[in-house]
């Protein structure tokens, strides 16, 4: 199966929350009308894409089919589809990694896939050409070291990792070490989830930078955020609290699959104008591709 097929069939619930409720829309009015608009709305709303990008989008909408006299039904979901897409594309979804080493910092709330995501991403990164080193920066969390050299081993890269306890900043210092004797292309940090106390994991984090930019100061730098696909509208307030703390470049979405609530990615990205890096449909270590906005909309409408 290719990733599009994946795709589709990870987001059926998704489809179903929106495709489904849209075609009963159409079946139901005849013409294109402000009625109609209101009822559109109304998915976008209920299928946890936000009420303001919700609004604003069926604004863009109404403006589109009144200049290009749209009058048929499938011109309105194309051009539902190109407004979607717009939004989507604030930037570039690949990872800018022109330094060697560049250095990815991945950032997010336990329990949201971010192990997972390292090993994913690792992996393919791996699979492009690329030699990765794995720094095992949360050290906080029992289990967390063990898991990522589990999917290390999985992505078949190397892993920096000190006990648990240890200093997070002094794992990432001898990771940087070790990627420059090893001449490796990527050095990714994994980092601690504990957002519940901020003021903490903003001196880690900030720790962490300055150890990156002492060691590496002309290094390319991405900073993830990872987010589960599942949690709907909470994962817009992770958004903003992860955003408060630290410089975002791209979003990471996890366990689309099987989830309804696939839509919030839309709203995400049009209130924090942070481009979508990655995204998850399931359990298998390629089941994670670079963001397209055009097969995730085609996928959904």
């Amino acid at each position: 199966m290719g990733f599009f097929d994946k795709l589709k069939q990870g987001l059926g619930k998704t489809k179903e929350s929106i495709g489904e409720k849209m075609n009963n829309v159409f079946s139901s009015f005849r013409k294109v009308d402000e009625e109609m608009l209101e009822s559109l709305e109304e998915v976008l709303i209920m299928s946890d894409i936000g009420m303001d990008t919700s609004v604003n989008i069926i604004a863009k909408l109404r403006d589109k089919i009144k200049k290009e006299n749209i009058q048929e039904e499938t011109e309105v979901r194309k051009a539902l589809r190109d407004i979607m897409k717009d939004i989507l594309e604030v930037d570039t979804p690949e990872l800018e990694l022109n330094t060697v080493p560049s250095v990815v910092l991945v950032v997010g709330v336990n329990g949201v896939g971010k192990t997972t995501s390292i090993g994913k991403i690792a992996n393919s990164l791996r699979n492009s050409g690329k030699k990765v080193v794995v720094a095992a920066a949360d050290t906080f969390r029992a289990a967390a070291v063990e898991q990522l050299e589990i999917w290390a081993k999985r992505a078949n890269v190397d892993i920096v990792k000190k006990e648990e306890g240890a200093d997070p900043a002094s794992v990432v210092f001898d990771a940087i070490t070790y990627a420059k004797e090893v001449n490796a292309d990527v050095l990714i940090c994994d980092t601690a989830g504990r957002l519940h106390n901020k003021q903490y994991l903003m001196d880690e984090l900030s720790k962490i930078n300055k150890v990156i930019e002492k060691e590496l100061p002309d290094a390319s730098k991405e900073t993830l955020l990872v987010i589960d696909g599942t949690t709907g509208q909470n994962a817009i307030m992770q958004v903003k609290a992860f955003k408060e703390t630290v410089n975002i470049t791209g979003l990471v979405l996890t366990k689309l699959d099987g989830t309804a609530k696939g839509g919030v990615v839309i709203g995400i990205v049009d209130e924090n104008k942070i481009p979508v890096k990655f995204i998850g449909v399931g359990e298998q270590i390629d089941d994670m591709q670079v963001f397209n906005a055009d097969e995730f909309l085609q996928a959904i409408i």
